[in-house]
């Protein structure tokens, strides 16, 4: 009988070992893990002293070389988690360290993931780094350390001990970043390359990616989230169909057999996937940034260049072709990106985390919502526009603006007039020959152009029937305060300012019908 896949999310860091406050601490994180469905997760930052004094406090010995929560705390969690989403969750110790120094010709910013099987190889590990640099002044230290040294450190320390370079294409702190990295693996690593046997992918790109690039088919690709806070946890993942065991799991990923498969983000999600300049609202194709000379067209300053760009530099296979042994992958939405589209709200708002708690409640952890449970299950519980989220997700059907220097991309699965305009009110049409239809460029599909608008508004038209006195609807239905305040303005001229899924599309939509219907203002003058 296979061996059962779970989820394993090994990337996270920072925020934890500030301070080991009642949001940062492993309970917390455990109960995170349980809600999105990850089996294992790393520790972070345990050359923190803080934070590792807190790993030795709440952790025993598990599977070998795994770690899990002690039984007062184990018994805490169960209490709080519903009983779908209950499921033994383990942790592996793991940190990220940065590593800044001169090799050749070029300032090298490197960002690596070292793990470790136990507490006392860990210990062995914070005194030799400590006597390098700084490692209490944050969760991941910077260090004027060469690559290969570290790497170095990381073997003597432990036989067992292993390091994977951190999402390898961003642009200022990777391998193979495009401001500071090197153009193969191997470069970075020197005479100890061979030890290094797996790379992470990042936001930005995900496998079909990297298989482009034939230099790393001897690596196994993984992804994990580079959580900063446990909600953002499984935004990527690893899946693992081995035991749960350290040992057994370092095997797989030097085996590179395509056993070991991830979960993505759409890469144009990624807030360096394209090229750009995020002061001038400037996003660039390759081929854009290329022809411009690597500068701005706006100020002409130097762009940032991206994953994508970076990528069609190294690569020596066109798009489409992958290695045999290639592992399986599948692009996600997170769900509370998913559920703020449609109720047209943050992924953050508490309306979001209550829709999402009352969904796990029922059909258990986000990740197996996303992939697994049955379209119509779904719907049943979160309705059918969740239901439909869910089907064209599974089956690849995305609207997609790519992110760039530093600016996450958006994702949607809905047209803005799917979600709002038809039914936020009903205004009859008008006459042809009256008609005045206004098009707004949707950003990801001009790419180059510092758009103001994220998202296509629907064209908008209106007539008044003689002598009939139609009734009105109720325009402020659905607003918060804040989008009812825009709204009803009396200024002639707004400038809103939103992030995705804020309810822009609604908010406009709103004010055009306010200003038609309540105002009389002529739909031309608008």
């Amino acid at each position: 009988m296979p061996t059962p896949r779970f989820y394993a999310d090994l990337h996270i860091h920072s925020k934890y070992s500030r301070a080991c406050s009642r949001d940062c601490n492993l309970e917390n994180l455990a109960w995170w893990a349980q809600r999105k469905g990850v089996t294992l997760v790393g520790t972070g930052d345990f050359t923190h002293p803080a934070w590792f004094d807190h790993l030795r406090q709440t952790l025993v010995p598990a599977e070998p070389g795994l770690y899990r929560l002690n039984d007062e705390l184990n018994r805490d969690i169960e209490r709080r988690t519903p009983p779908e989403c209950r499921a033994p969750v383990r942790f592996m110790l793991s940190v990220e360290i940065s590593t800044i120094y001169k090799q050749g010709d070029k300032t090298r910013k490197v960002h690596h993931l070292v793990y470790l099987p136990d507490l006392e190889a860990a210990a062995r590990f914070n005194r030799v780094l400590a006597g390098i640099g700084n490692i209490a002044s944050d969760g991941r230290p910077i260090l004027g350390l060469n690559s290969r040294d570290l790497l170095e450190i990381a073997l003597e320390t432990s036989p067992d001990g292993y390091l994977i370079p951190a999402h390898i294409w961003t642009p200022w702190f990777a391998a193979l970043g495009s401001k500071s990295g090197f153009d193969a693996i191997a470069d970075c690593y020197g005479d100890l390359a061979d030890h290094v046997f797996a790379v992470e992918t990042g936001l930005s790109s995900d496998p079909a990616m990297n298989w482009r690039v034939s230099s790393l088919d001897r690596y196994t690709l993984v992804s994990n989230s580079d959580a900063h806070s446990p909600p953002a946890l499984a935004r990527e993942a690893t899946t693992f169909a081995t035991e749960l065991d350290y040992f057994r799991i370092a095997d797989a990923l030097r085996r590179n057999d395509g056993g070991v498969g991830t979960v993505e983000f759409f890469p144009e999600e990624g807030k360096y996937h394209l090229d750009g300049h995020r002061a001038c609202r400037t996003r660039l194709s390759p081929g854009e940034t290329k022809h411009s000379g690597g500068l701005c067209p706006v100020c002409g300053k130097p762009v940032t260049v991206g994953v994508l760009h970076r990528i069609d530099d190294l690569a020596d296979r066109p798009e489409g072709e992958h290695p045999a042994r290639a592992g399986q992958f599948t692009n996600l939405i997170p769900l509370p990106e998913i559920i703020g589209e449609i109720v047209g709200k943050g992924p953050k708002t508490k309306t979001v985390t209550r829709e999402i708690d009352r969904l796990v409640a029922a059909l258990g952890p986000e990740l197996g919502l996303l992939t697994e449970v049955p379209v119509d299950r779904i719907a049943k519980v979160g309705g059918e526009l969740a239901g439909e989220a869910i089907s064209r997700l599974r089956r690849g059907e995305v609207i997609r603006q790519s992110g760039y220097d530093g600016e996450y991309g958006v994702i949607r699965l809905f047209e803005p007039n799917e979600l709002d305009s038809g039914a936020l009110f009903d205004v009859p049409a008008m006459p042809t020959a009256n008609a005045m239809e206004t098009e707004v460029a949707d950003a990801s599909t001009t790419p180059s152009s510092p758009a103001f608008c994220e998202e296509t508004s629907p064209a908008f038209s209106h007539k008044r029937s003689e002598g009939v006195s139609e009734p009105k609807p109720d325009l402020r239905s659905g607003l918060d305060p804040e989008q009812l305040a825009a709204v009803e303005s009396e200024a002639k001229q707004l400038v809103i300012v939103a992030g995705p899924g804020t309810g822009k599309t609604r908010t406009l939509t709103h004010r055009i019908a306010h200003l038609i219907q309540r105002r009389e203002v002529p739909p031309e003058k608008v």
